[in-house]
Parts: structure tokens; sequence; C-alpha cells
């Protein structure tokens, strides 16, 4: 799988969302690298510049690749996970495979109950419209933001841009077509792993139609160590739509990593 790294020092993977690409996230890397992090944005199978086979049939086997690509990267190092929409499914299945090789989970938005039919979600909000943005972008542009944006302005337009657009653009529909065709996995990674007490930081959006808000609930007695939080103003691109909210938030998440690691002998931080 394709994946691009900056840095050094303690790894933190982060996966991105479903039919974009390591991009979505590239704009929190000024967070995480003023924290001295080795920061690894992969291009999950099918996305990006990831190829993906035949065999990449479902959530499970997109899963067991990412699995596969940790265990080549990071070999027994310990290390953190951050996780958008279908990246966060991944993201807490790999808590469930690795356990306390982890050191923190964060969830941007995450996918908490994967059937679409089964979800809560509120309606899609727009609690600012910009039309003459709007006006001035080409037809599939408008259709991308209008879809997603719950404050329309020229500079949450730009954020998108840069960072959900290049997704769209890169993906093969094969592949996604056989990803969606198994969208769930077999067995909720909570089911299959002890709660993970682990620093964990999960971010939801108040107008998230994709989503949601409340499902992520379920999740806090699994994850004994977990901030939730609601962003009013915010879709389930929340990272874009409330960018400093979101980057103190994860400042504080790292900071919780950060006193684990100063208080975990150096011989035990090799699993």
């Amino acid at each position: 799988m394709h994946s691009v790294e900056y840095g050094s020092g303690t790894p933190l993977l982060l996966i991105h969302g479903f039919c974009l690409d390591h991009r979505l996230l590239l704009g929190l890397d000024p967070v995480f690298a003023a924290g001295g992090w080795r920061r690894v944005y992969l291009d999950l199978p099918g996305m990006g510049r990831s190829a993906a086979g035949p065999g990449i049939n479902g959530s499970d086997s997109v899963a067991e690749a990412v699995v596969d690509f940790v265990r080549k990267t990071f070999g027994q190092e310990k290390f953190a996970v951050l996780g958008n929409s279908f990246g966060g499914m991944i993201a807490r299945q790999l808590v469930a495979e690795f356990g306390d090789q982890i050191l923190g989970l964060a969830l941007l938005c995450p996918v908490a109950v994967a059937e679409h039919s089964s979800r809560d979600v509120p309606a899609q909000t727009v609690l600012h419209a910009d039309p003459v943005l709007l006006a001035g972008l080409d037809q599939w542009e408008a259709a991308e933001y209008q879809s997603m944006a719950v404050v329309q302005s020229p500079e949450n337009w730009i954020l998108f841009r840069d960072a959900v657009l290049p997704g769209p653009r890169a993906f093969d529909p094969a592949a996604i077509e056989r990803i969606s065709s198994t969208y769930s996995l077999a067995v909720e990674p909570e089911a299959r792993s002890a709660p993970f007490p682990g620093p964990t930081l999960i971010i939801t959006g108040r107008q998230d139609h994709v989503v949601g808000f409340r499902d992520h609930l379920a999740l806090l007695d699994h994850y004994v160590h977990a901030t939730f939080i609601v962003l009013d103003r915010a879709g389930h691109n929340a990272h874009l739509d409330q960018p400093e909210l979101t980057e103190a938030l994860l400042a504080e998440w790292l900071g919780r990593m950060v006193e684990k690691l100063a208080a975990t002998p150096s011989e035990t931080l090799l699993h």
C-alpha cells in the first residue's frame, strides 16, 4: 500500500475515510509534528495510489491488508492510530488485533454502525449557505461541496478542495464496489477484544448526516479512557469545519500519550 511518512520518533498511523486518500488528514500534520511523532499516512486499498486486487472484497480484507502493513512497518514497536470515518472502523479493528501494542486511539467522525440504514443520523443541515461561492465552482465541485459542507465559506471550501476532492478523483471504482458489497466487518472489533485502556479521543459532528454522533456513545464502555465530544457547526468533515478545536483536542490526546510513554519503562516499549 502507498503511504507517506514524515518525522521520527514514536509511530502514529493515520487512516483516511472511504473513497478518499491520505491527503484528507495532512492538514492536521502540524499538531503531530510539534509533538515529535513519526507520522505515517496511508492510502487504503483501492484508494489514492494503493492498488487493490480481487482479494480486496470487503472491509475485513481491507483491515487484513492494514494489519499486514502495520506488522511490516512497525514490527513490535508500540504505535498510536488515528482513523477518520471508514478509517475509524479500521482503526478500531487494529486495536482489537494489536491490543496493548497500541498506545492510543483517536477517531474522527468514525463509522460506529456499518449498516447505513441502521445509523442514527440527523438530517443534512446547512447552517450557512454561500450561493456566490457555489456559483463560481464547476458543477461537480459544487455538488461535492454541498453534499458535506455545514458552514459554506471560501476558507472552508479551500480546506475541502485540498483535503477531500483528491480522493474521489483517484479511487478504483471496481475495488470500491467490491468493498461496499461487504462493508460491515464480520465481527465488531469490540466484541473480539478486552476493553482498551489507552488514551482515546472520539470527535463527532453535531451536523454529521453520514455517521451521526449518537451511535458512538455505545463505544464508551469499551474505550475506558475516552474523551468524547460533539462539535457544533461540524459535519462529517469535522476536522475541516472546526480545525482549531480539533487541533486542540488532538494536542491534549497526544499529551496523554506522552505522559503514558514517560511512565513506561523503556524495555517495555517493544511489544
